[in-house]
């Protein structure tokens, strides 16, 4: 078995060395497949990587590397001195895709926005309606809520109405949700009976044209010919996402040029990385966090003292030394240091297993009980490796009677499943999507989020009331009082204990020109050339 292994490696570096010979052709070596490729289904990065950043723009975008917001689709933009309308001036000339079953007849223009959102709006739009699925970031974030409409005021421009002033409105639209689908596509969809295809089939205006899929192994695309931003366009003619869940297997396959980026190294292959030199790592203190959440609406995680004895039992130096392996720090807030309005005096509980087992009988479990440990399967910006980090949280909770039954699935079904509920505790993370404290306290832990991304289910109304007060004012010092209150909560509740905030190493081979590492954990190649 292992010698047909070493033969199937050996093919799939062959098929990737026939690429990389191609003029022209960027290889980037994932660590997944993507659930899917419409942006607005989804919540994690290896899809947003597969779509987000290749065939699609929104309004307004990231600087690439930066969090900075400019222009995109919307070449400017006004807001009412009540900060409750947005008015987005459109960008002319604008060419969608186009593929075999589709072919455009205009250019972007305010229809498209309309669709876009009015999809994610009204559960009663036609196309919807036909494709029945969620939109988890626009809903965690409370849009649904707050966007009154989204009107067309004339051919190219487009006025958002908001109910309540939220201060991180035009950072949450350069976010990859808001991706801005095809009108016109859609509607053919629909007439073909198939709408099905928006995620599968992928149309937008971005630096790459969606070609092909193929699961587990790899993803095509070729330049956008037409695409509208000459100065940070496409600089290759084909990219392919070859799909290497195996780290070992990315090194090598980068170290034999097979690819030319390669996704998440081991820590433990980042110093043999920086030593060869064909290769370049580009290194960033991660914007991301690490955490294992309690899921409180299952018994006894529903218990603080129980969860604090969970929290109190798990030893983060030792996950520090054997899973980061010098590329993190401890966690202590669900936000990074480097995010405005951190709190440095919250403190962590110490590590003492044997007052977490006197807590355990306190709370009425002196025998322990069983309980299911997710594990994530592929590898995060915020954690190298799920499965050795929760066999040591699994040894940890077994010294004060804690059985833990290690549970993983696919990434999109452990997705799935963990926002469905099905899970007790969960190891998971988040890389911050636009620099706001909101991003962070409200998408992880806020009670829109709870059918989302707030994998803990919990819900508690003092901790809410401040992240929603925080989000509706645009005073910077009165929303870091109000944030800095929150983590504090978070602390003393305890709906998820922090571990730590990864070191980002992004390794390239020499010849990649203009890869930038983004603070939001994504991987953009527009702009991006092989020497």
């Amino acid at each position: 078995m292992r010698d047909a292994k070493k033969v199937l490696l050996a093919a799939s570096l062959l098929a990737a060395a026939s690429y990389a010979s191609a003029s022209g052709t960027l290889i980037y070596c994932s660590e997944g497949s993507p659930a899917g490729f419409d942006p607005g289904q989804y919540t994690a990065g290896t899809d947003f990587d597969a779509s987000a950043e290749t065939v699609f723009n929104r309004l307004v975008q990231f600087q690439r590397g930066a969090t900075k917001v400019v222009p995109g689709l919307a070449t400017k933009w006004d807001v009412s001195s009540d900060g409750l309308s947005y008015t987005f001036h459109l960008r002319s000339g604008v060419k969608f895709h186009s593929n075999d079953s589709f072919k455009p007849t205009r250019d972007f223009n305010a229809d498209d926005v309309v669709f876009t959102f009015d999809r994610m709006l009204n559960k009663d739009n036609a196309f919807r309606k036909a494709y029945p699925t969620d939109f988890p970031y626009f809903s965690d974030m409370g849009m649904p809520d707050n966007i009154v409409k989204v009107e067309k005021v004339d051919p190219m421009t487009v006025r958002f109405q908001l109910k309540t002033v939220d201060a991180s409105f035009l950072a949450d639209l350069a976010m990859s949700f808001a991706s801005i689908q095809s009108a016109e596509y859609a509607d053919k969809l629909l007439k073909d009976g198939h709408p099905e295809w928006i995620n599968s089939q992928p149309i937008g205006t971005g630096p790459f044209v969606f070609k092909r899929y193929q699961k587990d192994a790899q993803i095509r695309f070729v330049a956008n010919k037409q695409y509208w931003d000459k100065a940070e366009g496409p600089k290759v003619d084909n990219l392919i996402f070859a799909i290497t869940t195996d780290p070992s297997v990315r090194f090598q396959k980068l170290k034999a040029g097979e690819c030319q980026v390669a996704a998440y190294p081991r820590p433990a292959d980042v110093a043999l990385m920086k030593a060869d030199p064909k290769l370049h790592v580009l290194t960033q203190s991660g914007f991301n966090v690490g955490y294992l959440g309690y899921n409180v609406l299952h018994k006894p995680l529903n218990n603080l003292q129980v969860r604090q004895a969970l929290d109190m039992s798990i030893n983060k130096p030792a996950i520090l030394t054997a899973v980061y392996q010098g590329q993190g720090q401890p966690a202590v807030n669900p936000m990074p240091p480097t995010q405005w309005s951190y709190n440095k005096s919250v403190k962590d509980a110490k590590f003492d297993p044997t007052k977490a087992k006197a807590l355990l009988t306190k709370a009425g479990f002196p025998n322990g009980f069983d309980i299911t440990l997710w594990a994530m399967p592929v590898q995060r910006p915020y954690n190298p490796n799920a499965k050795l980090m929760a066999e040591m949280i699994q040894s940890d909770w077994a010294k004060i009677g804690v059985r833990a039954k290690i549970v993983t699935y696919e990434w999109g079904e452990y997705l799935k499943r963990a926002k469905g509920g099905e899970h007790d505790a969960i190891l998971v993370g988040w890389t911050g999507d636009n620099g706001d404290p909101d991003n962070w306290l409200n998408v992880l832990l806020g009670c829109e989020a709870v059918n989302g991304n707030n994998y803990t289910k919990w819900c508690y109304k003092p901790f809410n009331d401040l992240v929603i007060k925080g989000k509706s004012t645009a005073n910077v010092a009165e929303r870091t009082k109000l944030y800095t209150q929150a983590q504090v909560i978070a602390k003393q509740q305890l709906p998820l204990t922090t571990i730590a905030h990864s070191t980002v190493n992004e390794p390239t081979a020499k010849n990649v020109v203009g890869f930038k590492v983004s603070p939001f954990g994504l991987n953009s190649f527009y702009g991006v050339s092989v020497k």
